[in-house]
């Protein structure tokens, strides 16, 4: 089994590993946060939400109340109501377009592109996001559908984490690929 250091947590980090929804999360709430906030996320919910993270009870959660969930302190995220706004939309998802089953939006894609189409379905998701799911897909679960290194994320990203280390150096990284755009 892989094991995900995205962030210094081992629970977090076991929990995003062994759970393609919370993977997703994690994906989903990914943004204008750093990585370590974003990927601890799911376990903050988890552990809110009584131990249990399912996506159809998530699905079926007044919206409004998983914004009181997300808003807890210390927040999931910056962005507290949006971000539990995507993560309700990505549940929803799920439950009505892959009965529940979040490994059914890349199990059995035909190729690369379709699963890129897939994922920029998820509510949220636009090209970056799809691509840097493939690429953490790719690397760590082997998802390779034909033609994937197509869509793998050419920037400095957590497709590129595989040790604490890793981690600890992808700000930087990322501070100078932007700088040099």
């Amino acid at each position: 089994m892989t094991t995900l250091h995205y962030t210094t947590d081992s629970r977090a980090n076991a929990l995003i590993s062994e759970d393609p929804y919370a993977l997703l999360i994690g994906l989903t709430i990914y943004q204008q946060v750093p990585t370590q906030k974003a990927f601890a996320g799911p376990q903050a919910l988890k552990d809110r939400l009584g131990g249990v993270l399912d996506v159809r009870s998530v699905a079926a959660m007044d919206p409004a109340e998983l914004e009181d969930v997300f808003k807890e302190k210390p927040a999931i995220h910056r962005f507290p109501a949006n971000m539990a706004k995507r993560v309700h939309a990505l549940s929803v998802f799920i439950v009505d377009e892959y009965d529940g089953d979040p490994t059914a939006v890349w199990a059995g894609a035909e190729d690369a592109a379709e699963l890129i189409d897939r994922l920029e379905g998820i509510p949220g998701f636009g090209e970056y996001k799809a691509r840097l799911t493939l690429g953490v897909l790719a690397e760590n679960f082997d998802v390779r559908p034909d033609g994937y290194r197509t869509y793998m994320p050419d920037w400095p990203s957590v497709v590129d984490v595989k040790t604490p280390s890793d981690l600890a150096e992808l700000s930087a990284r990322k501070k100078a690929w932007k700088a040099s755009q």
